[in-house]
């Protein structure tokens, strides 16, 4: 579990696929901190680390990881948001974050605000899924690319965030532009609410 407030952007120095799977090879700064078996969110994806050196250390995704996220476009040299999984006697800063990707959407529209950013996403919309709250709501909670953020002016297909300087410049918020594929995962606790309504 993990709590959506980003510690760094860890570099992607390889990537190896074997047969369905892809093996991706990072560098960050806390590097000498991890272990093996180890849950780490990538870009909002959790996945465990499987083997390291002493500089980088490499986590597998599978086939349905890769469908369901932006994992499967990135390239050596892209930046990735890194979180290690919440401590549970710290502050929840962010919101409960599975570290479970939902789907991706796709980045529409920046505006400059006077110094922080709009950024406007668009997913696809599925009325089913919509009734077990895979949806936005105004002032509610949902990861984008592993970070914890407010939705602003949400539609049935599209919401916005606003970006604060320190985000934009701590996370890949910097390397998001129209067109850009992002992963979202909506909040936990609407899809909780959703499903028991549904058995009242």
């Amino acid at each position: 579990m993990f709590s959506g407030i980003v510690e760094e952007c860890a570099t992607l120095v390889a990537l190896v696929k074997e047969q369905e799977n892809v093996h991706f090879t990072f560098k960050c700064s806390f590097v000498n901190e991890l272990k093996i078996d180890q849950s780490v969110s990538h870009n909002g994806v959790c996945l465990t680390v499987v083997s390291m050196t002493d500089d980088s250390y490499t986590v597998t995704a599978m086939k349905e990881t890769l469908e369901r996220s932006n994992l499967g476009l990135l390239k050596v040299g892209d930046k990735v948001n890194v979180e290690r999984s919440m401590m549970m006697n710290g502050r929840l800063d962010g919101h409960i974050v599975q570290g479970h990707v939902d789907q991706t959407a796709t980045c529409i529209n920046v505006e400059d605000a006077d110094g922080s950013y709009y950024f406007t996403f668009r997913y696809a919309f599925n009325k089913e899924m919509a009734k077990r709250g895979y949806i936005t709501v105004d002032k509610g909670s949902v990861t984008v690319n592993g970070v914890s953020l407010t939705v602003c002016n949400p539609t049935d297909d599209t919401f916005q965030v606003a970006i604060i300087p320190y985000t934009f410049e701590n996370t890949n918020f910097h390397d998001i532009k129209v067109d850009s594929v992002v992963n979202i995962e909506f909040d936990i606790i609407g899809k909780y609410i959703s499903r028991m309504i549904q058995f009242k």
